[in-house]
């Protein structure tokens, strides 16, 4: 690989905007690809695992897991069409629906408690 098309772990992490922990912790669950080692011993990435972790960052804030994502990347790789991509957001969005719907009857009984004034949850509820 010519050097203009691999990337030292730091320049990996700093262009990505993570850590070199997580960036170690992406390789060991398979997330990216394990990098290889120049002569002078440096691990070295290719350069398009700078977008590959975004990507995987992406996923995280749409709330997909690690497993979740690399199940989406494993058909990605193997070049298969996912019409499960389509299914599996459809399904994370009945999770986050039913994630809003708890927090907001938490929401509804805290608001309970400051409306009562009370001073320990034994003489409030």
């Amino acid at each position: 690989m010519a050097p203009g098309n691999s990337l030292r772990t730091g320049e990996v992490a700093e262009q990505a905007g993570v850590n070199i922990q997580t960036l170690r912790y992406y390789e060991r669950r398979g997330l990216i690809a394990e990098p290889i080692r120049s002569i002078g011993g440096h691990r070295t990435y290719p350069a398009d695992t700078v977008a590959l972790i975004g990507i995987i960052k992406a996923a995280q804030r749409l709330g997909f897991t690690l497993d979740e994502i690399i199940d989406l990347l494993e058909t990605s790789r193997n070049r298969h069409r996912s019409p499960d991509l389509k299914q599996r957001a459809l399904d994370k969005i009945a999770e986050v629906d039913r994630k809003m719907a708890d927090l907001a009857a938490i929401r509804a009984a805290l608001t309970e408690v400051v409306t009562a004034e009370c001073d320990s949850l034994t003489n409030c509820t």
